[in-house]
């Protein structure tokens, strides 16, 4: 359910890296707490975005939430396809459902986040939290 390439951030966002550019998009986990998503805003393309801060703004039938940014960088692509069809992001969230493309500024900003094994761990103490 949560791909070994990527790293997570605690904010339900993850991240692929491929030399400096970072691919960002939400979790499974997100997702699904979302249900369906009817829009986002669009990341404005040139601009910075910041380890921990907002990226940008999704909307489901259930709630708006902020997109937080797992690693600092200069957005240089925003996923067009969200535009007309933000559902993609429940359909494939790790794939097609990217959200946005960061040029990264600091690579030592991926040690913070968390692989695979702990990310589900931290998702399953949510999960038991809220029960």
């Amino acid at each position: 359910m949560y791909p070994d390439d990527i790293k997570y951030h605690k904010e339900h966002t993850w991240v692929k890296v491929d030399g400096n550019k970072a691919t960002v998009g939400i979790t499974f986990y997100a997702q699904e707490t979302l249900g369906d998503i009817v829009y986002i805003d669009e990341a404005e393309v040139d601009s910075s975005a910041e380890a921990g801060v907002e990226l940008t703004q999704i909307e489901s039938t259930k709630a708006t939430s902020a997109v937080i940014s797992p690693v600092s960088g200069k957005v240089i692509e925003f996923n067009e396809e969200l535009g007309d069809a933000p559902e993609i992001i429940n359909e494939d969230p790790y794939g097609k459902g990217w959200i946005a493309i960061l040029e990264m500024e600091d690579e030592s900003e991926l040690d913070k986040l968390l692989d695979a094994g702990a990310y589900e761990k931290y998702v399953e103490e949510e999960v038991k939290e809220k029960e």
